[in-house]
């Protein structure tokens, strides 16, 4: 478990039962006492307000006033959450969009300014459109979690992202290719990218992809991608 999860999963141990000793929460983070103090030390350098009390049968105890005014959410996570409503706005089925616009307005202006950069570049990538109804969706399956964290190094430090991909007809390749687009035409989404082995863009299926990670020590260069007249980028889509 990483740091950023074992920090999380102390914040969450703390709202839930209140008062919590290291032991504890070394035991719920699955790791060792100098591990959760250093992440205490974390947590609260980050903002969070953590009280200690002295003698025997104290513990820590979470100000939970602090954790409403504390923005933990990643580049990422931000994304995964706009591009969640902007799927479901072009499908037409989110009732309560205003609410969910206003809601991620919040989340955004709270983040650092380095991360509001990331996250506007993360967007410039992002189209939708409306699926052509002859595409047979009959095999949709679920997207690798591993790709939206893949996409933030890729489309954010322009690096290649190698992964394997699996075809219409269940021909599995090996693909190492340079993105330049999300495109979102529910319910399905693409990587629409460079490929320069066949020196030209290919659309790839998000759902068909497996086991991405970005390739170190490369670079390239962004490309302009046209689409039809049906897709429009997600900033120019109607609320």
């Amino acid at each position: 478990m990483n740091a950023r999860h074992r920090q999380d999963n102390i914040v969450r141990h703390l709202r839930r039962n209140g008062t919590s000793t290291i032991a504890e929460l070394a035991r719920e983070a699955g790791a060792s006492r100098r591990t959760v103090l250093r992440d205490i030390s974390a947590l609260r350098d980050a903002g969070f307000v953590i009280h200690s009390e002295s003698g025997r049968g104290g513990g820590l105890q979470l100000d939970p006033q602090s954790v409403q005014t504390t923005a933990r959410l990643s580049v990422a996570e931000v994304f995964a959450l706009l591009i969640s409503v902007a799927s479901m706005r072009a499908a037409g089925n989110l009732p309560f969009s205003g609410l969910a616009d206003t809601g991620l307005a919040k989340i955004e202006k709270a983040l650092p300014a380095d991360k509001i950069r990331d996250l506007r570049q993360f967007l410039d990538c992002l189209y939708v459109g409306t699926l052509a109804p002859q595409v047979d969706i009959s095999d949709l399956g679920e997207i690798d979690p591993a790709l939206l964290p893949a996409f933030e190094a890729a489309f954010l430090e322009r690096r290649h992202l190698a992964f394997e991909y699996r075809d219409a007809k269940g021909v599995i390749t090996q693909r190492s290719i340079e993105p330049q687009a999300m495109l979102i035409l529910p319910p399905l989404w693409y990587l629409v990218a460079w490929d320069p082995a066949r020196d030209g863009f290919r659309h790839f299926r998000m759902d068909r992809i497996s086991g991405p990670n970005c390739v170190k020590d490369t670079h390239f260069r962004r490309r302009h991608v046209t689409f039809d007249d049906t897709v429009r980028p997600l900033h120019d889509a109607p609320r």
